[in-house]
């Protein structure tokens, strides 16, 4: 979004446009809203504003829930932002150890900061780029003087910011500007990571990174936190000080709905040995399997490992753990396409799902080759075990909340 846009929306008339608009889901609805403003006699910049952030508004509910709809974003910046849910527990982290006051350095469009004050924690929160701040107060005006934002760096913020306070930063997910694209790079950090390292060896600092971020590249005394949100990875965070747990260096975080559920370990977990594939197959979740805690998973399953290269979990006994999808096992076979569809005939299949781990198969291409055909449901697991390539067709049991 350009100033000028943002200028235009921020009046009244502009704010009181956008309520009557409503949320866009469409493109469809994109264009026939520009078209109909547009007639109406709405400038172009107003125009722009308004449709952009209807359609943002409309896509914010996954992250946001029902605040989404009363909130402004840029697309980079709604991309970026941490999952309420997630951010909500961040701040009980922060409360919990006994911080009344926290720094949102590089805050975007205010999403971490909004957690932080509604637990209840006195914000600062500060970003680079005007546009982008100018948002972040608008989406935190609601809290008063209990969340201040400031147009500025990180690094010419913190000198100003108490000692007994905590520091978030999000130095991962943002370049310089308000660009609507995506960081082209990793190596595009703002601040540097050099920086943000050094910081958190002196504070009580929260640093978030994507959660494929280099492990060798983490300081040796934090905690490393990975995060997953119904089933994907969203984040790790790197905390020190007095947010770091004592004796905990590795965790893994896994939220489902309103409900969550962490392991955690003062390193990474050795494996545990191989065993042929027994009733059922577990896939960690993939928190887990960033945080290298799939032995402590494992032995709390009483499960081998597939493969010693594949993090596949196989067990005798059906079990209930919320680290791990589970799936009965029907079958197995050589994975190709003639020896499956022979299976998926037998069996009256006619909807599938494929997964895949250490095996180069297109499933959407590999979906093709195979005939599908009845009123049943499977799911098919391509892997590799040893130096075979084997297909596993099975049921998924039902995951634990």
């Amino acid at each position: 979004m350009e100033m000028s846009e943002l200028r235009a929306l921020l009046t009244p008339e502009g704010l009181a446009l956008l309520d009557e608009v409503g949320l866009i889901e469409s493109t469809t609805d994109v264009a026939r809203t520009v078209s109909r403003l547009r007639a109406a006699g709405h400038s172009p910049d107003l125009v722009s504003a308004v449709v952009g952030q209807a359609h943002l508004r409309s896509r914010a509910t996954t992250k946001f829930g029902a605040f989404g709809a009363r909130m402004l974003f840029t697309r980079a910046g709604l991309e970026q932002a941490t999952r309420l849910a997630v951010a909500a527990r961040h701040a009980q982290r922060i409360r919990s150890a006994g911080v009344t006051h926290v720094a949102d350095l590089g805050c975007g469009i205010g999403g971490d900061a909004l957690a932080f004050a509604g637990a209840g924690l006195d914000v600062l929160a500060v970003d680079a780029d005007e546009v982008t701040s100018v948002i972040a107060a608008y989406n935190l005006a609601p809290f008063g003087d209990s969340a201040v934002v400031r147009h500025g760096t990180a690094e010419s913020t913190l000198s100003s910011v108490a000692e007994s306070g905590a520091v978030w930063m999000d130095p991962a997910r943002r370049t310089a500007g308000h660009s609507e694209t995506r960081r082209v790079s990793a190596d595009d950090y703002s601040p540097s990571l050099d920086w943000a390292f050094d910081v958190a060896a002196r504070r009580p600092t929260g640093i978030k990174l994507g959660p494929a971020h280099d492990r060798d590249a983490l300081p040796d005394d934090g905690e490393a936190q990975w995060v997953s949100a119904d089933g994907s990875v969203v984040e790790l965070v790197v905390w020190s000080g007095a947010l770091a747990r004592e004796g905990v260096r590795r965790a893994a975080l896994v939220i489902r709905g309103e409900r969550s559920h962490e392991l955690t370990s003062n390193g990474d977990a050795d494996d545990v040995p191989t065993r042929d594939l027994g009733a059922f197959l577990h896939e960690p979740d993939g928190a887990v399997i960033r945080a290298r805690l799939i032995g402590d998973v494992a032995r709390s399953l009483d499960a081998g490992m597939l493969d010693e290269h594949i993090a596949y979990l196989t067990s005798d006994a059906a079990v209930t753990s919320p680290f791990v999808q589970s799936f009965r096992v029907r079958e197995t076979m050589p994975a190709n396409p003639k020896a499956i569809s022979a299976v998926l005939k037998a069996n009256g299949i006619g909807r599938l799902e494929i997964k895949k781990r250490g095996v180069d198969i297109d499933p959407a291409a590999f979906r093709k080759k195979l005939t599908l055909r009845g009123d049943e449901e499977a799911t098919l697991i391509l892997v590799r075990v040893g130096d075979q390539r084997r297909a596993i067709l099975a049921d998924r049991v039902p995951a634990v909340g």
